[in-house]
């Protein structure tokens, strides 16, 4: 199976091989997918690290070997931390995003296939630990990121995207999709007892999880709404004190880093 990398600071993936069609997610920069079909100028693809599939243009297609793909499977890869940074590749400046993968990194070079690049920028590193302040000290970072449906960089971005990249950042890899995320971690029964990093979800009237906040202290959660914002959480959901109203209904709490 035919394997790729993105190398665009993020790539549009959408419902179907069209340009009209709904964004279901994006590949990030650094970020490998396996080809499933193509139909006239699009390839259907699969994420390598969390297995979304979709649509991209095959302009935006990079190919690397099928030695390359496995190796980089293999690995767990830096994450960049600057807000906005650039990556050189054959003397050609790359714009690239909080989040971004360095393959192969080792402080200054990383490998993009066959091509050697350079990064000067924060990244994250082997012995990162990850604690409560870094995390949140990440999700703050997003804050105020405009909402877009699919989206997953700091210049648009939806509920569970925001939850992915904040993990991913900090070394855990999660599902694209809210409900898909649902199924991870341990309950927490009572928001009172929440921590810093502790994931809520929220439901429609038909049941169906659609949201997703990370819980920051005080009774607080960040998420995307509209924009990356903070609200209050209880037991029935999040208030948003500007419209004096619950705008989600809480359906579940979930622990994922026991030890943060």
């Amino acid at each position: 199976m035919d394997s790729g990398i993105c190398i665009l600071s993020h790539v549009p993936v959408r419902a179907e091989p069209n340009d009209k069609s709904e964004l279901v997610t994006e590949l990030f920069f650094g970020e490998c997918y396996t080809i499933l079909a193509q139909q006239g100028n699009w390839m259907q693809v699969q994420n390598a690290n969390d297995d979304y599939v979709g649509w991209i243009d095959v302009k935006q297609h990079f190919p690397v070997t099928t030695g390359y793909f496995q190796e980089w499977k293999q690995q767990q890869h830096p994450r960049t931390l600057d807000i906005l940074q650039t990556a050189n590749k054959a003397d050609v400046n790359i714009p690239i995003m909080i989040g971004s993968i360095l393959p192969f990194f080792d402080g200054l070079n990383f490998r993009l296939g066959e091509q050697q690049c350079i990064y000067n920028g924060k990244a994250t590193h082997a012995n990162l630990r990850v604690n409560a302040e870094f995390l949140k000290n990440i999700a703050l970072t997003f804050f105020k990121a405009p909402y877009v449906w699919g989206g997953r960089s700091v210049f648009g971005i939806d509920c569970s995207g925001f939850v992915q990249q904040v993990y991913s950042i900090c070394g855990y890899q999660l599902p694209r999709d809210a409900w898909q995320q649902a199924a991870r971690g341990e309950e927490v029964h009572f928001a009172a007892q929440t921590q810093i990093g502790d994931l809520a979800y929220f439901d429609n009237p038909e049941g169906r999880i659609v949201h997703v906040g990370l819980i920051l202290e005080n009774n607080q959660i960040i998420h995307a709404h509209g924009e990356v914002r903070i609200d209050t959480l209880d037991h029935q959901g999040i208030y948003n004190a500007e419209r004096k109203r619950y705008t989600h209904q809480l359906r579940i709490i979930k622990r994922l880093i026991p030890d943060l």
